[in-house]
């Protein structure tokens, strides 16, 4: 059973995955609810969302083009918490070929290193992608925890690629 719900549709513009559900997020069941968390400023702050949303209303991302999955869905907690064997690639590979969304965006270094079997990923888009028309992103975690090394800059990147291709406005609010 999975810690928190996929957040996923056809042709979204894009679909942030992290590694797995903090512990507050698990705990109040929404992504990103950690204290000190940028990634709702961020998506505001970059213009993917017109407003900022608190966490507790991750489930209208769809309304402006944007999704969440995590690649560990049955454990939460820090990435050096996570059981091995947690990750399932496999299934977001799937969830990816499924959706289809214009950008599979991971939040953190670690899940992309996880799905892509890299030991070493830079920020920003990637070369290649595993999937003929959706673009790999990586971005540094917003996570409080993960503060000395947040860069806004592949952040800006993200939304600069998105806004040129997006389907869904960011200015309109539902």
């Amino acid at each position: 059973m999975s810690i928190l719900p996929d957040i996923l549709a056809p042709g979204l513009d894009v679909v942030f995955c992290g590694s797995a559900a903090g512990a507050v997020s698990a705990r109040v069941g929404a992504y990103y609810a950690g204290p000190g968390n940028r990634f709702w400023p961020t998506l505001t702050r970059v213009g993917l969302t017109p407003v900022e949303l608190p966490p507790e209303r991750f489930r209208e991302l769809p309304n402006y083009g944007l999704g969440l999955t995590d690649l560990c869905q049955t454990a939460s907690g820090a990435d050096a918490a996570l059981p091995a064997g947690g990750d399932d690639p496999a299934a977001l590979a799937a969830k990816m070929r499924r959706y289809t969304p214009r950008v599979l965006a991971f939040v953190g270094k670690r899940p992309a290193k996880v799905f892509l079997g890299s030991r070493q990923v830079v920020t920003g888009r990637q070369p290649e992608s595993p999937f003929p028309d959706i673009d790999v992103f990586v971005l540094p975690s917003p996570s409080g925890a993960a503060r000395g090394s947040w860069d806004l800059a592949p952040w800006q990147e993200l939304a600069a690629h998105v806004g040129r291709h997006r389907s869904h406005p960011a200015g309109d609010t539902p």
